[in-house]
């Protein structure tokens, strides 16, 4: 009765997604004030539906309901609670119904926080997001059903979960991942609707940015805990492996962060109209392919689900009529795109849109190694790999420049600025930047030249952020003086901290990790960067769906205690694998790392050792960003009234100062 309650309710919210489709953007198309009222209500049906479906399903792997096969297939009696609810979304289709749960979550938000936005616009956002959910709902419904039953031959238990998604950072990552990829759907919504109604100003740009703000602070969030999650779960000490779904998860990360900084320039100087909205559809076909190359089935990794080609299919056609007609109506209105601003060659425009040039190139350096060893695979011309090398050498050429922008972004007036009149901050900025890496470089005994500039450029845009903060306070430091800059502005300043301390974190992490793999017996001590290892031997263990044996080390520097870890092996019966649990012991300065391998002839442990310095700094800025973002869409300006939205975009339009910049 549940499981045909959840179907129901995804038919259901199939209707609604076809009505919202049709009667608001016909409303706004005739002025029609009724059927334009009717998007707020259909979208308040399409959460709730999609709410129930989701809670069927989440109460069928509770009670162990094998009736349905996705249940099976993915639960197990003996799955301790807290993953049952995780294997809701552990697999194919539960994992696209948490996508549609999520994209009604965003579109019932745009009804409800849209109030002072025009009702025709309105009608015209949620119209979008209508017609897309059609083809989400489709695809859920024809080819993706989480409800199809067994009956009337059922198994007695189910496969269980796989062993890899049994962790706490499975609970977490694939929903903030899901928001913030589903949540650039509101930034497309938004703009193809400028597009149609012809409103291609300004303040199409201010209702969209504080949508585009919260998808990207979520996405930021999901890439961080993913990456924090094949850190500690995959035993290999590893952070980030240029994985081809990683990837999917990146690019849609680069286009939004260009995505954001292009929807500061046209809100406050009504200029990059275009770039903006170009951006806004490519973040959200990021998005969709990233979908398709998870689901398609024609990727090998741990990340991706199995999936039969039919479904990848039909992914990959949404994905072609997402894109083609987004394009196909930008190529109708493109004429009407014109920017009406002036600004100097150098100027608060030129960095922003130098910026946004290198993120666009980055995206397309992933894009390309991604894609082409599929591409040259399909074609029949062998298997290529584009590994780690190859993005490294990449993004180390893209980012220096990127980051120079960055710090001299912010210090810039709009329209036109002198650059004599920044060469103290400038300079000043450079000689603590080169210090400060080398001081770093040397604190851990060695000089490498990648490090040295990683450290180098943390340190420029840390400490040009500052420089910034103390131009627009007048050199004044007080609390009362910070107090007066506004909430968009801080979280520009913690958006850039927040880049600051993640690269700080891996260029020290990415050289000066030392490791050792050895075989150790009980009682063995070795040494590794200053610090004494020793095995205490093995212990068994026994959870509630797996057995196994975990190594303890004790660890000393110096004498002094530092850490007990404890590194298991598990394994899960019913899946019939092994998992490996590192033992890990972190604080800001370095993470010590323990994975325990398997057992030799002679009776001792094989052991891989890690001393990884600020490697918690990757993800402590990722989580500024993410933070900064949120205190961005919080500003007061977002919460304005229909009349004082338009009058403060006017304002802002013909009269910026040409003092201190604006943020």
């Amino acid at each position: 009765m549940i499981a045909e309650l959840g179907h129901f309710s995804l038919v259901l919210a199939l209707l609604v997604s076809m009505l919202m489709s049709i009667y608001p953007l016909w409303g706004a198309h005739t002025g029609n004030q009724m059927y334009m009222a009717m998007a707020r209500p259909l979208s308040v049906g399409l959460f709730l539906f999609t709410a129930i479906a989701f809670a069927c399903l989440t109460y069928s792997f509770v009670t162990d309901d094998f009736t349905l096969s996705y249940v099976a297939h993915n639960s197990n009696s003996l799955l301790p609670i807290q993953y049952k609810y995780t294997a809701v979304w552990g697999g194919h289709e539960g994992s696209f119904l948490l996508w549609v749960l999520m994209f009604s979550g965003w579109t019932f938000a745009v009804s409800l926080f849209s109030k002072a936005i025009p009702q025709e616009m309105v009608a015209r956002v949620l119209g979008i997001l209508g017609v897309v959910a059609v083809g989400f709902y489709l695809f859920i419904i024809i080819a993706s059903n989480p409800f199809e039953s067994l009956l009337p031959f059922y198994p007695v238990d189910g496969r269980d979960l796989n062993p890899l998604l049994q962790d706490i950072g499975m609970i977490i990552h694939p929903p903030m991942l899901y928001m913030g990829y589903v949540g650039f759907s509101v930034a497309f919504a938004f703009a193809l609707a400028a597009l149609l109604s012809g409103q291609l100003d300004s303040v199409w740009a201010r209702w969209a940015r504080p949508w585009t703000q919260a998808a990207w602070a979520f996405l930021s969030i999901g890439i961080a805990l993913g990456s924090w999650w094949a850190y500690y779960e995959l035993g290999w000490g590893g952070w980030w492996f240029w994985d081809p779904v990683e990837n999917a998860s990146f690019m849609p990360w680069l286009i939004g962060t260009a995505l954001l900084h292009s929807l500061a320039v046209t809100e406050k100087r009504k200029l990059f109209k275009s770039w903006t909205i170009l951006l806004a559809i490519a973040a959200f076909s990021l998005s969709l392919l990233g979908t398709f190359l998870v689901r398609s089935g024609i990727l090998i990794s741990v990340h991706s689900f199995a999936s039969d080609p039919e479904r990848g299919l039909f992914i990959l056609a949404l994905l072609v009529t997402v894109i083609g007609g987004s394009l196909l109506l930008y190529g109708l209105r493109a004429s009407q795109l014109k920017s009406v601003g002036r600004y100097g060659l150098v100027s608060r425009e030129v960095m922003l849109f130098g910026n946004n040039v290198l993120l666009s190139a980055a995206t397309l350096v992933v894009l390309l190694g991604t894609l082409l060893p599929l591409v040259h695979k399909e074609l029949g011309m062998g298997s290529i790999s584009i590994g780690e090398p190859f993005f490294n050498q990449m993004f180390t050429v893209l980012i220096v420049p990127f980051a120079f922008l960055m710090g001299v972004g912010p210090l810039s007036r709009w329209k036109k600025q002198n650059l004599v009149d920044l060469r103290n901050q400038l300079v000043m900025a450079f000689i603590i930047a080169i210090l400060g890496a080398l001081a770093i470089n040397y604190s851990y005994d060695s000089l490498a030249t990648i490090t040295l500039l990683g450290s180098f450029l943390s340190i420029w845009i840390a400490v040009s952020t500052i420089f910034e903060i103390l131009q627009r306070t007048g050199n004044q430091f007080s609390l009362s003086s910070l107090g007066k800059l506004s909430r968009s502005h801080w979280g520009m300043v913690l958006g850039h901290l927040g880049f600051a301390i993640s690269i700080m974190g891996i260029a020290v992490t990415s050289h000066f990790t030392t490791e050792m793999e050895v075989r150790m017996s009980e009682g063995e001590t070795v040494a590794l960067s200053g610090y004494n290892f020793t095995f205490k031997g093995i212990v068994s263990i026994e959870g509630q769906n797996y057995s196994g044996h975990a190594g303890i080390v004790d660890i000393h520097k110096d004498g002094d205690f530092v850490s007990s870890l404890r590194a298991e092996k598990r394994f899960y019966s019913v899946q019939r694998s092994t998992m490996t649990e590192a033992g890990i012991d972190s604080n800001l300065s370095r993470d010590l790392f323990v994975a325990l391998g398997e057992q030799l002839k002679d009776g001792s442990w094989a052991l891989r050792l890690y001393v990884k310095p600020l490697v918690t700094w990757i993800w402590i800025g990722a989580f500024i960003m993410a933070f900064g973002a949120f205190l961005s869409m919080a500003d007061k300006r977002y919460r304005l009234s229909k009349f004082a939205t338009r009058k403060k975009a006017v304002l802002d339009n013909n009269a910026v100062p040409q003092g201190v910049p604006q943020q």
